[in-house]
């Protein structure tokens, strides 16, 4: 049998630099296990004895949680190359937001900076933020490609070729996904629909990329029944995947993402606008977790 310390490393591998804290308690637990006197001729001794057998499934077990909680943290701007040099080597995440440039997100800090991020070990959910739908009494400004009235289908298509080319430029593999972001509504208006959906189909029939979407859990379920028949008629039986946002209330990076409330959930975020600091360097973000170390990684 291999000794404890073997199997630690061995999963600790596997699964990323943010394991430290689960992999003592569970070696812990094993050696606590492994001390149980081994009788063998009685009913204490089948227990023992089944006991024994257990180390080896206590560390499956543990990589199985860890494996499901991959927490993760995005920032508008590129936080510098220093700063997320830092960050990584603290561990306490194991991906970052990656914000292409896009009608609703001017910066391009991010632009170049896959492969600065994936020498670090950053996994990466790429965005994408589309159109919106804004308050009728908010004005666009003079020149803007941000505003109610670029939210129609022919923009949706024009939008995704944009977020394609610029996944391709950024050297993103083939099945990445890119997941469009879409703010929070009162109700979805006819417009804001078929933006999203012909982005989608758009994205689909290129087949490059995988069109994700971000969006609130007020919003979720309605958008996935918009974009799931988009995927079959594509002929892709899978889910979209969704990152959503919300229900901060019960939110904890020691649970998984489809405990939002949505059984196609594949990141939550749920800690939103907040200051962190880590190995001496503060950043504003946004927290969540992800079902895999690298949200937009293809299959």
């Amino acid at each position: 049998m291999r000794s404890i310390s073997t199997l630690v490393r061995a999963a600790r591998r596997r699964i990323g630099p943010r394991t430290t804290t689960v992999l003592v308690t569970g070696a812990a637990m094993i050696t606590a296990i492994l001390a149980i006197p081994a009788v063998q001729q009685s009913p204490v001794g089948s227990i023992a004895n089944t006991v024994a057998d257990a180390p080896a499934q206590i560390v499956k077990s543990v990589e199985q949680v860890i494996n499901q909680q991959y927490v993760g943290f995005d920032t508008n701007i590129y936080p510098g190359d220093r700063a997320i040099t830092i960050w990584a080597k603290d561990g306490t995440y194991d991906w970052v937001g990656f914000y292409l440039e896009a009608p609703c997100h001017r910066d391009d800090s991010w632009k170049g900076k896959r492969d600065t991020l994936t020498r670090m070990g950053w996994g990466v959910a790429v965005v994408y933020v589309g159109e919106q739908l804004w308050s009728s009494k908010k004005k666009s400004k003079k020149g803007s490609t941000c505003a109610n009235q670029y939210l129609t289908a022919a923009n949706g298509t024009r939008d995704a070729a944009d977020a394609i080319a610029k996944a391709t430029m950024e050297g993103f593999g083939r099945g990445s996904i890119v997941f469009l972001d879409i703010e929070r509504m009162e109700r979805i208006p006819p417009a804001m629909r078929a933006y999203y959906t012909a982005w989608a189909k758009a994205v689909l029939a290129d087949g490059r990329f995988r069109p994700g979407i971000y969006a609130h859990t007020d919003n979720a379920k309605e958008i996935y029944g918009d974009v799931k028949p988009v995927f079959a008629q594509a002929g892709d039986p899978s889910d979209p995947p969704f990152w959503i946002a919300g229900n901060t209330r019960v939110f904890s990076t020691d649970k998984v993402p489809t405990d939002v409330g949505h059984a196609f959930a594949a990141v939550w975020q749920g800690v939103l606008d907040v200051t962190r600091t880590h190995a001496g360097i503060r950043l504003p973000i946004d927290i969540n977790v992800a079902s895999v170390r690298s949200p937009s990684s293809s299959p």
